[in-house]
């Protein structure tokens, strides 16, 4: 059953405030999806974000709160869910990032890394899964970070790497699990974009940055693919950390 056959076209997406999160909320606002634009400091950003998406004759609205806290991941969740009247699409944005050699990590960065990048993503995703199972339909999006999977030694991203390589193992859980329902949940995992705070140039085959376009139109692959195409991890990468 497609998304417009089961009436569910409301997305809601984490840290949609600006980036690569604005990006993929205006995308699926161009694919007819309304959308709930989630913020957590950046209540003007996130407010412009609902504005551009209004531009394609759909509802926006935006939902405050910290996803690392699993009460307030829980709210956001059924505040986009009640909003809308259904939920049929996920994406998880949200994740800090830090570059340094993995000794001088602190355990606040380390805390960090793993509640905002995974524990978040959990937080969301036991909220959202099953209101899309009771539905009947749900595609659940996780943004994951290229190579992770293959488990490359990256030793100045140690904590981020291990929590995206988490998501990558609980997305994957999440779909064996929903496998089914209708509901399929799949990792989309960027290498160097043009927003990302390092950018490494020489270190990517294809010679150049990623664009925030490329990567929507990696989420927008899971979102239209049927429920079969599930615990599926797709690179953006340009054939970085292979």
């Amino acid at each position: 059953m497609s998304a417009a056959e089961g009436g569910r076209r409301t997305a809601l997406v984490t840290g949609a405030s600006g980036g690569i999160g604005r990006g993929v909320a205006l995308a699926l606002a161009r694919e007819g999806f309304d959308v709930a634009v989630h913020y957590r400091r950046s209540r003007e950003g996130a407010e412009e974000t609902a504005r551009l998406a209004r531009t394609f004759g759909v509802d926006a609205l935006t939902v405050q709160g910290d996803v690392t806290d699993p009460e307030a991941a829980a709210r956001i969740v059924r505040e986009a869910h009640a909003a809308f009247r259904g939920l049929g699409v996920l994406v998880n944005n949200v994740g800090n990032y830090v570059h340094k050699p993995w000794i001088e990590t602190t355990v606040e960065e380390w805390r960090d890394m793993l509640d905002s990048n995974l524990s978040a993503t959990f937080y969301t995703c036991r909220e959202a899964v099953p209101l899309m199972r009771a539905a009947g339909w749900g595609r659940v999006v996780n943004l994951g970070y290229a190579g992770a999977q293959h488990l490359v030694a990256r030793p100045g991203i140690v904590p981020y790497a291990v929590a995206k390589s988490g998501v990558i193992v609980l997305t994957r859980a999440i779909a064996k699990s929903e496998a089914g329902t209708g509901v399929s949940a799949n990792v989309v995992s960027p290498g160097v974009i043009e927003t990302s705070v390092s950018q490494p140039l020489r270190e990517i085959p294809a010679g150049r940055l990623g664009t925030v376009e490329e990567l929507t139109d990696a989420v927008l692959t899971f979102v239209r693919a049927s429920d079969y195409v599930t615990g599926q991890v797709l690179e953006v990468a340009g054939g970085w950390n292979l």
